[in-house]
């Protein structure tokens, strides 16, 4: 893909995603002309991009779809279901087709634009809605892609699609058009509904439906009374701003951040040894040059940390770029389900490392799946149940310490830990006699294999899923848990870093090994005593007047046991003292993933400031009590 496609392709789905988001709006705020507007300007703009890129069938949908919501803006036709669906099928086609392009396929092989996508936008054009369309208004028949277009009144368009990157799409359109044959529809701020008398309304919607060429080479008629040099003369005063951002490729984000941490790694190693160093009497110039040498490592050091700083900035997304995705697909499961719910997103601010952002499309797809098959019941169960028809689903992001929550909740039938229980006895996943908390049985829906499910249907029931959530989850070490009560819901959250490469530790020792606690996790340390009081055969002690099981971190980890005299309070779900050997103090670590061998509880290697091998724990495996799912269960 050469520069300038890819160019268009980035900025198009941005434009794709956001169209969908604006739909749902419209759906829920038929009325809103803002939103209609914003709707139109984006098919505008991705309608030019595509005309230039030579994508034939994507300006057709694009030149459709704009005739449309240009005749919703000025009242020629109604904002009805059939015009939602019909703008929803457009914009994933659209989509698709620039997944495609993504992808690496050329744009000569894109397929045309669909049969059926042309009959409903042509239809929602012209207000077939079992009701007539307005009479003083009425909507226009849609110009066919490869035929002539009549030109629109100078008023009508109010769009500007000048790119995030300063590249004018519709301009460089203009350019390759027949000279006269096209120029670029005029800004005005308001509908043309709104600037002209009602009489003068229906004309100019008629004119404005068949405005934009369909494609490249399609001859347009241009009004004379157009003044083209006083636009191309506003035109060059936009562009300098838009040169504030620029795209690089991740990859070259990566390393700089790898070559970032090595530097602040190196730096800390420097300020170890020059404080050994200075154990030892140096007089002279010898004790001037040490000098020189402390105050110089103490300002690369310094810099070394900005730099670091400034390079994870720009890895930091905002969650929303996922959560936007998410309310058609919501939408659509729903209706198919024949249930009526309603998703509710906050946090979408709440910035994480990309490659998370990147990395929780599919985990949230299958919670939200899940949560809309298994979770929420239908209209008339819920009726039945004494609650209100529609249900609600909430996806919630905030950040927390050094770690981002993401919170999905919803109002359903919630779980049964009986059911989930034997379900995982019947299929073989624990043992007949495992004797679980409710919060352990809820943690089997993670099993792989398992499923509440007797019959599989397109949307869940196969086994798989739920543990693809849970490894998603801990391969960008983090941790996910759920809560669940009859007959009110259920909510999984999920606890991340915010970024992946640089984590704040506790450094602990025990059996001999050197090990690196993420911070997220730890509340205090406390002393342990010689001997504990017991409940049940295991270990307690009183915590804040609360009793806590102490568990070992040697034993967790196989290690040989030792006299272990610390503890450390883990926030964990179920609160627990992890006994260790000593604590060594806090480092923020550069972190390396293991990728040769697996070993159970550590997800990663680091180096200390004295240049010692760290093994880091994960933080999941903290969070479970320092016990995988199946191990906990057999």
């Amino acid at each position: 893909m050469d520069d300038m496609l890819k160019d268009f392709v980035v900025e198009a789905m941005d434009l794709a995603v956001n169209v969908e988001e604006h739909l749902l709006r419209l759906e829920r705020d038929p009325d809103n002309k803002e939103t209609l507007n914003a709707v139109f300007r984006s098919f505008h703009t991705i309608k030019g991009g595509a005309g230039f890129m030579g994508l034939p069938a994507m300006v057709a949908a694009c030149h459709l779809t704009e005739n449309l919501f240009d005749a919703l803006r000025t009242g020629a036709a109604p904002v009805t279901p059939i015009a939602i669906e019909a703008a929803l099928q457009a914009s994933g086609f659209v989509a698709d087709q620039l997944a495609e392009l993504n992808n690496g396929a050329e744009p000569h092989s894109l397929a045309p634009m669909p049969h059926d996508l042309e009959v409903i936008l042509t239809d929602a054009i012209e207000g077939k809605t079992g009701a007539p369309a307005p009479a003083a208004a009425p909507a226009p028949a849609p110009a066919p892609v490869a035929a002539p277009a009549a030109a629109a009144p100078a008023a009508v368009a109010a769009v500007s699609i000048t790119s995030e990157d300063g590249l004018d799409w519709e301009g460089m359109y203009e350019t390759v058009m027949p000279a006269g044959s096209y120029t670029r529809p005029a800004v005005s701020a308001a509908p043309v509904a709104a600037a002209a008398p009602a009489a003068a309304a229906a004309p100019a919607a008629a004119a404005a439906a068949a405005a934009a060429p369909a494609a490249v080479g399609t001859a347009v008629a241009a009004p004379a009374k157009r003044d083209a040099p006083e636009k191309r003369e506003e035109r060059p005063h936009a562009a300098p701003a838009k040169e504030e951002s620029i795209r690089v490729d991740a990859v070259k984000l990566d390393a700089l951040l790898e070559v970032a941490g090595e530097s602040v790694q190196a730096a800390n190693q420097a300020a170890v040894l020059l404080e050994r160093l200075l154990q030892f009497k140096f007089e002279g110039q010898a004790q001037t040059l040490m000098a020189t040498l402390a105050e110089t490592l103490e300002r690369a050091s310094r810099y070394s940390t900005e730099l670091q700083r400034a390079t994870l900035a720009t890895r930091m997304q905002p969650v929303g770029r996922l959560f936007q995705k998410f309310p058609r697909l919501v939408r659509e499961l729903a209706k198919d389900l024949g249930k009526d719910v309603e998703l509710t997103i906050e946090g979408a601010e709440t910035e994480v490392d990309r490659v998370v952002v990147d990395s929780l499309y599919d985990p949230l797809v299958h919670m939200l799946r899940n949560s809309l098959d298994h979770g929420v019941e239908s209209p008339e169960d819920r009726l039945a149940a004494g609650k209100p028809a529609k249900s609600f689903i909430s996806l919630k992001a905030w950040q927390e310490a050094n770690s981002v929550m993401i919170v999905l909740q919803d109002d359903g039938k919630g779980m049964d830990p009986v059911v989930l229980r034997t379900k995982a006895q019947q299929k073989g996943l624990i043992s007949e006699s495992a004797n679980l908390t409710n919060d352990e049985c809820f943690q089997l829906v993670f099993l792989p294999g398992f499923s509440t499910k007797e019959v599989a249907s397109s949307v869940s029931g196969r086994g798989v899923g739920m543990d693809v959530v849970k490894t998603a989850v801990e391969k960008n070490r983090g941790a996910i848990h759920i809560e669940s009560a009859l007959g009110k819901g259920t909510k999984f959250a999920i606890r991340l870093p915010i970024e992946l490469s640089i984590v704040p530790t506790m450094l602990v020792s025990t059996s001999g090994a050197a090990l690196a606690l993420p911070m997220a996790v730890v509340q205090r340390v406390v002393e342990l005593p010689d001997v504990f009081m017991e409940v049940g055969g295991a270990p307690v002690l009183k915590d804040q007047g609360r009793p806590l099981p102490v568990r070992s971190l040697a034993d967790a980890l196989g290690y040989e046991s030792c006299r272990e005299k610390v503890g450390i309070v883990v926030a964990a779900p179920q609160p627990y003292i992890l006994a260790v050997e000593a604590v060594d103090g806090t480092a923020d670590l550069v972190i390396k993933p293991m990728t040769a061998i697996t070993v159970e509880g550590i997800t990663g290697t680091a180096r200390s400031a004295e240049g010692e091998l760290v093994l880091v724990v994960g933080l999941s495996f903290l969070m479970d009590g320092c016990r995988g799912s199946v191990r906990m269960a057999a």
